[in-house]
């Protein structure tokens, strides 16, 4: 096998759900059997590493400085969902139960991980609520400990505005994510939030 091959059997195998075989499948087929594919792929990487960024609002991606949610006026500005990543706001928006907007932390605190909450999205969340921009905080954080420890870490920190904070019902699986829930399941878990002040 030739080194640059290799190469990129490695970087490939570094996305996440892709292991030694099917690297080398994806490898071998853009070098072999689809080469002009290859040249798409650079292109869109290039493009999409070039324009695509953090909303200022929430932390989601947008190509601009607010995504498509946080700019949509038919959206309701005082519910603020708050969750791990971008991947969690594709799943809940799939599901069509919630039409407010969101705030990504890009993690759950994790002091095993090294996971602290300067490393997180929080600062931007504390100043929204501090701007009187949401009314009520629902946290659809996973149900594992570093969810619960995040949730609580929240609770603790936001001022006693009057800011209504609620965590989602518990129709997700112990341990599980937000982002591996299907549409039912989500709109239940989310018509189910509970208060968590």
């Amino acid at each position: 096998m030739s080194a640059a091959l290799e190469t990129l059997q490695k970087q490939l195998k570094k996305l996440p759900g892709v292991g030694y075989r099917s690297a080398e499948r994806i490898a071998l087929h853009l070098l072999v059997e689809k080469p002009q594919q290859l040249a798409e792929l650079l292109g869109a990487l290039q493009a999409a590493a070039q324009s695509v960024r953090r909303c200022a609002r929430c932390g989601s991606l947008s190509e601009t400085e607010l995504c498509s949610i946080c700019s949509d006026d038919r959206r309701n500005p005082g519910q603020v969902c708050v969750v791990e990543g971008v991947p969690d706001v594709a799943a809940i928006e799939r599901s069509g139960a919630y039409r407010g907007r969101y705030h990504v932390l890009h993690g759950k605190l994790s002091p095993i991980r090294g996971v602290a909450p300067e490393d997180l999205n929080i600062a931007a969340l504390l100043e929204r609520v501090k701007a009187g921009e949401a009314s009520e905080l629902i946290l659809a954080l996973s149900n594992d400990v570093e969810g619960e420890a995040t949730c609580h870490y929240l609770t603790e920190l936001l001022p006693k505005t009057g800011v209504k904070i609620m965590r989602i019902g518990f129709g997700l699986p112990s341990g599980g994510g937000v982002v591996y829930a299907d549409a039912v399941t989500l709109k239940s878990a989310l018509e189910g939030r509970r208060d968590y002040s």
